[in-house]
């Protein structure tokens, strides 16, 4: 059953997604809806039942003290909403959770049920994923789409992946076949600095949503956050030859291949950014920050499990193949 009593009437409604768990590399994608709440301080008005979808033997819920009284906080996925004010007002409606451990199509319909009801105009879903890329570069965001007039409109590329699928991937596929236009926007997160937080993956995240749905984002520490965690993941590569020289392997074939596109579309996209934020567009007090600066978007609700905050040693990572090959997907 779905309440939506205490839910005002929204404006030019726009859900974004993320899901802990597989589709949730450095977990910069949970963390992206996390920072957008707590920015904006949306509030809650539903959670779905964690009986229907989650193994509590998998994702265990956890006992906490309030006042002395012990209670316990089960996993779920929840909604909350939050208003972005300005000349054009408009409505966020922010999903949270963890990927759920069965009844996936159920799961996806009871969203779409909100979505609905919610008269929600596009799902944005983030992802991260682990890739070959460099710490060192800006972070590769990639948006596919199910839609070719969506694609072309937002300039994103069809999805033509095959192979294994999360969440998001499912969660996509139930909002073409509802007719609900819907995106995936994925972070490439650099696989030998894999454990969360990743900030940067966030901050980027953060850049191509604001892109895509036309709003400013309060970014808060985001960005020099961002720059922290790169110089902390710097002195730890320097402190091994294997690693550093692979860092440069990386960065040389990223800059190879994308040496044909380092003027046109992306430099334009930041300076626009740039503009925005020097001219006071958006929420007032926001500071800037671009997708070349990473940032940790801050811990995640009692709900979500709790991250590692500290940095480890990178492993040492194996030797690049002549394939280049990318576990990426849609």
């Amino acid at each position: 059953m779905i309440e939506l009593e205490g839910v005002p009437e929204l404006i030019d409604p726009v859900m974004v997604a993320a899901f802990e768990g597989w589709n949730d590399a450095g977990d910069a994608a949970s963390t992206a809806v996390a920072h957008l709440e707590r920015e904006w301080k949306g509030e809650v008005f539903a959670a779905l039942d964690a009986e229907d979808y989650y193994d509590f033997q998998v994702n265990r819920p956890t006992v906490w003290l309030d006042d002395g009284v012990r209670k316990i906080t089960w996993p779920t996925t929840r909604l909350s909403v939050v208003r972005i004010g300005g000349e054009k007002p408009r409505d966020l409606v922010l999903v949270r959770g963890i990927e759920p451990s069965m009844r996936w199509r159920s799961f996806c319909n009871e969203l779409l049920g909100f979505a609905h009801e919610l008269g929600v105009e596009l799902v944005v879903i983030l992802g991260a994923l682990l890739g070959d890329t460099p710490h060192t570069r800006p972070v590769p965001i990639s948006g596919t789409t199910s839609d070719p007039d969506l694609a072309q409109r937002m300039d994103l590329e069809e999805t033509k992946y095959e192979g294994p699928t999360g969440i998001v991937g499912v969660l996509q596929e139930a909002c073409t076949h509802a007719g609900v236009p819907a995106v995936s926007l994925w972070a490439a997160v650099p696989h030998y600095v894999s454990q969360p937080p990743n900030p940067k993956a966030t901050l980027a995240l953060l850049n191509r949503l604001e892109d895509l749905i036309d709003v400013r984002i309060p970014l808060g520490e985001l960005p020099e956050d961002a720059r922290a965690w790169q110089v902390g993941v710097d002195q730890l590569a320097a402190e091994d030859s294997e690693v550093a020289e692979y860092v440069q392997t990386l960065e040389e074939a990223r800059d190879t291949a994308e040496l044909p596109e380092a003027s046109g579309e992306a430099i334009a996209r930041e300076f626009e950014r740039y503009l925005r934020r020097r001219d006071g567009g958006g929420p007032p007090g926001a500071p800037g920050g671009h997708a070349t600066e990473g940032g940790d978007g801050g811990s995640p609700g009692s709900y979500l499990r709790d991250n590692p905050s500290e940095r480890t040693r990178p492993p040492k990572p194996p030797k690049p193949s002549t394939d280049d090959e990318d576990s990426s997907e849609d």
